[in-house]
Order: C-alpha cells, then structure tokens, then sequence
C-alpha cells in the first residue's frame, strides 16, 4: 500500500490566499524596516553547533535541532560512550550542526565574521525561517518564521527609542490598533535581585516572577522557594506582585525601592529616558508600558528587554520581543560592540489578524479575466489578447485545455474569477472577445480596446 503522506508536528503547508496573507504582513513589516534605515542580509538556515549551543540557556539548548552528521556517524563512538548511553557526549560527536533556533545569534555571528566590512552602526533587519524542538500549541510552532531589526555599534539609548516607534508604525500599518509595547530593563531586576539579597539566584528569581500571569503570586512564591529563594527575600519582593500605577508612577516607586543598588537606578534612568522620549513623540496606535515582571531573553540581554502583546480582546502570547544586549558580540571574541533589536513573530501576528478579521480583501490578487479556450486556433487569438494584458497589469489566463466549457466555466467560479472572456469564429472573424460578468450573468460583445478599460 502507498504510504499516508503527512508532515511533521509544529509545521505546516500554507494555501495560496494563506501564503498571501503571510507575504502581506512581511511586507508592511520590511517597508517599516526599509523606512527606518535598516538593511537586509541573510544567514544559513543552519549553523555549527558549537555557535548556537550555551547562548540560550539550558531550556533553550535542548530546544536546538541537531542535524546528524552525513555518512557512518556512529563509527566515531566508542564503545564506553556508546555502552554509558551519555546523550551529551553522544550528540557532539554525531553531531555537529544545528538547525538556528532565531536569528540573534546568528546575527551576531555576521558581525563578527564579517566585522571589517560593516560600517558601524551597523543596522541590520532579516525575515528567514528559525526552529525549536517545542510542543506545538496554538501560536506555538516548531518551524516558525523571524521578522528581526538590530542595531550594533551604538549604545545610545535613542535606538531603544526607535524600535519603540518602529513597532508602533507596524502595527498602526497592519490595522491592529491598541497592542501594548512592554518595557524593562535586566538592571531593574538585577537591581531587585540585590535589594532582596538574591543576587546569586538572580536567573531562577527573575524566570519565576516572570510566570506572574500565568501562575499568579502563591504559584510564583512556590516556585522560589523550589528554587531555593528565602522567605525573607520572598517577602521583599512582595510589592511587586501588585505593581500598579502609570508608568510615571511605576518609575518613583522604583526609584524607593531601589535607592541602595547602583545597578538597579541606572536600569531605573534608562527606562526614565526611554518613556519622557516616547512622551515627546507620541505613539499612533500601541500603548507603552513598564513591567517589572518582563525577564525574557536573560541570558544575553543586558539593558531594555521588549515584549509585545496583542489587544486585550485576544488571547494570544507575545507577538514580538526584543532587547539590548551588550555582550552578545563578545561570545564570539569581538569586545566592546554594544546591540539592541527586536523581532516580530509573524505566525502569531497572521493569528491575531485572523481572529480579528484585519486582512484587507484585496490582500490576494485574483484573476482577473479567465479566457475560454474552444480549440488550437482560438487559443492563440486568445493568449495574444492574454499578452497584450498582462503587459497591461491585468492579471488574465487561458484555460489550457479545450475542455467542456461546463468544465471551464465551473473552474472560473471556483477560483472566483469575475470575468470569463469567449472568442469563438464569430469573435474571431469581427476581431472581437464576449465578456460574461460572473457576478451579474450579463454578456456583452466589445473590442480589444474596450475590454482592456473594463477589465483595469
């Protein structure tokens, strides 16, 4: 029996009207990118392990696709590793490339390759595939696209100040009005960390107050003390987990909480600049918020950390995030080069579009006029008209077969074609073409000239 075709968990086969509607939302993202000075380049699909592993933390590590090597992979094992059954001395031996599990890595792999041929700031935006080893779920994807935008060579936190903006300009763009900017700062919860004496469990502290939302305050307090957090530190941090207040009013109270660490009111000024910046220059559509909370991306990011949400009225994670990360480049052996970016997660973003019915209609250009093919000679007086069309703008095809016109006909409604143009001996002798409108049924009988008016 022929084998049942499927495809892989956690990816998918796109339509036509899908892989539209996705070109759609990459499109008004580059347009933005392009506006605000960003370039395009493109990295392998695929890297050496040895540069993705360790840069996204141990969850992330095992969330990396790695790619066997080719050929008898397993001659390069011996006996006792292959007897002890170690699945990490195993993989670096078999293994010795990976999928890319995003594209800020490899981003900063670029840099540093290619460091004497970018001038700095060097502004970078990329759109290509990226993979995570995930349990699928909804908004949740194993093979998932990246809409990235990076600045490195600047530590000037007027770049935070125009990612701010660019998201707000994307979005206003794509119609999806009041999604909410997300601001934090690494030094902010550093900062916390040593106000509350726990500073040496600052990753474990900061990944469980992270998950307030999800698990609320007695889940988070649970998951500190399995982390080994004291009840003293516990109840320091208490304040947080009802943080409320305008963002100016969010700013003083950490300005109180933090007064003793150094660390904790630079964090505090940067998102200060940040937010009197953004009040200078208003955002359309999105709404900007300091949340305390916000830890994502810890492993490398040093200053600003983003999280965009989308409306309230859509249940739905993240749809873009981002963050400055100042030592990134130097995992690499290129010191000093500072780098801020952010990215857009164009699956969830098609989701939420989706569920609010934000596509515009005309987001898939249709055929316009479908040419009734009767046979060899009426074909090529058809495709010459088809030609001179398309020369036109006019999207317009020739049905290639000489089929029962039941046939043709039914494949133009199916397609929703508008137009379908008849060119038989009568047609041919006048050197004209019969116009039928799908829509209203009516016919009429026109030159090349007028067809072409009512057809653009």
């Amino acid at each position: 029996m022929a084998q049942k075709p499927s495809i892989p968990k956690g990816t998918r086969d796109f339509s036509p009207i899908e892989v539209a509607k996705r070109s759609y939302i990459m499109n008004v993202i580059k347009e933005q990118f392009q506006l605000f000075g960003f370039h395009p380049i493109e990295t392998p699909s695929f890297e050496n392990s040895e540069t993705l592993m360790g840069k996204y933390g141990e969850e992330g590590d095992r969330l990396i696709f790695k790619i066997l090597n080719s050929g008898d992979y397993l001659s390069k094992i011996d006996d006792i590793v292959y007897a002890a059954k170690d699945s990490t001395k195993m993989t670096s031996r078999i293994s010795e490339k990976a999928l890319r599990y995003d594209l800020t890595v490899p981003f900063a792999r670029y840099v540093v390759q290619h460091q004497n041929e970018i001038d700095f700031p060097f502004k970078r935006y990329q759109i290509q595939p990226v993979w995570r080893a995930d349990r699928p779920q909804k908004g949740r994807f194993r093979e998932f696209y990246q809409c990235d935008a990076d600045v490195v060579g600047s530590a000037s936190l007027w770049q935070e100040v125009d990612f701010i903006q660019l998201y707000d300009r994307v979005f206003t763009n794509l119609h999806l009005n009041g999604v909410t900017i997300k601001i934090n700062n690494r030094k902010i919860l550093s900062g916390i960390a040593e106000v509350i004496g726990a500073s040496e469990k600052l990753i474990d502290f900061t990944v469980a107050l992270d998950k307030l939302d999800k698990i609320g305050e007695e889940g988070v307090k649970k998951e500190m003390r399995n982390k080994g957090i004291s009840e003293d530190a516990i109840e320091k941090v208490k304040p947080l987990f009802s943080f409320t207040g305008t963002t100016s009013e969010k700013i003083s109270k950490l300005r109180t909480m933090l007064a003793t660490s150094q660390q904790g009111m630079q964090g505090v000024e940067e998102v200060a600049f940040i937010v009197n910046a953004i009040k200078e220059i208003p955002l359309e559509t999105a709404n900007l918020d300091l949340d305390v909370t916000l830890a994502r991306g810890l492993h490398y990011y040093t200053g600003a950390i983003f999280e965009v949400s989308p409306p309230d009225t859509v249940k739905m994670g993240s749809i873009g995030g981002g963050g400055r990360y100042d030592d990134l480049t130097g995992i690499f052996g290129l010191k000093d080069i500072s780098g801020v970016g952010i990215s857009f997660g164009l699956d969830r973003i098609y989701l939420v579009l989706e569920e609010l019915a934000l596509f515009p209609e005309t987001v898939s250009p249709i055929t316009k006029a479908l040419f009734i093919n009767f046979g060899e000679t009426e074909a090529l007086y058809c495709l010459k008209a088809v030609n001179k069309l398309r020369n036109e703008g006019v999207i317009a095809e020739l049905y290639p077969d000489s089929a029962k016109m039941k046939k043709q006909m039914g494949y133009a409604n199916k397609r929703k074609i508008p137009f379908v143009i008849l060119a038989g001996t009568s047609e041919l002798d006048n050197n004209t073409f019969t116009v039928k409108n799908m829509q209203s049924g009516t016919q009429e009988e026109v030159n090349f000239k007028e067809l072409k008016v009512l057809l653009q």
